[in-house]
């Protein structure tokens, strides 16, 4: 099995930490913030899982401003990128070009549901209410168990 690391920013409802949460036993990983790790440790490991929610359609900022602190071919191994959204994400293929020519090789993105409080959705009690529920977070392990086979 390969050394495996998440760094993971969830912010609003916890959802994409869920998610997280539900892939890192299948890899054998942590979970960090990007506040947590510093970009050289990322050499220490095979996959490395880059999370978050998505606000106004981006991803977190602390998510994407530490992965341009990634120096040009610095790393190695295979990345992915994760997350949650109350409604379907614009694909995060800028933060995918990032990773790439930071050296890694892009294995996927898992995206899934989630609840969702931002205006004007919060003002009528959120959309996608228990979301990600059950058979997300199974997704989430099925995506996780892919990576590792």
């Amino acid at each position: 099995m390969s050394k495996a690391l998440l760094i993971c920013v969830s912010v609003s409802q916890g959802n994409t930490r869920r998610v997280a949460d539900a892939m890192a036993p299948v890899l054998g990983a942590a979970v960090v913030a990007p506040e947590d790790v510093s970009v050289a440790e990322l050499a220490d490991y095979d996959l490395v899982g880059f999370g978050s929610g998505i606000y106004n359609q981006r991803l977190h900022a602390r998510l994407r401003d530490f992965v341009a602190a990634i120096p040009d071919g610095a790393a190695s191994g295979r990345a992915f990128v994760f997350g949650s959204s109350g409604f379907p994400p614009l694909l995060p293929k800028q933060l995918q070009r990032h990773l790439v020519r930071a050296g890694f090789t892009v294995a996927g993105e898992f995206f899934c549901r989630g609840y969702d409080t931002s205006p004007p959705f919060g003002w009528f009690g959120g959309a996608k209410r228990n979301r990600p529920d059950d058979a997300d977070l199974a997704a989430a392990r099925a995506f996780a168990q892919r990576l590792v086979d």
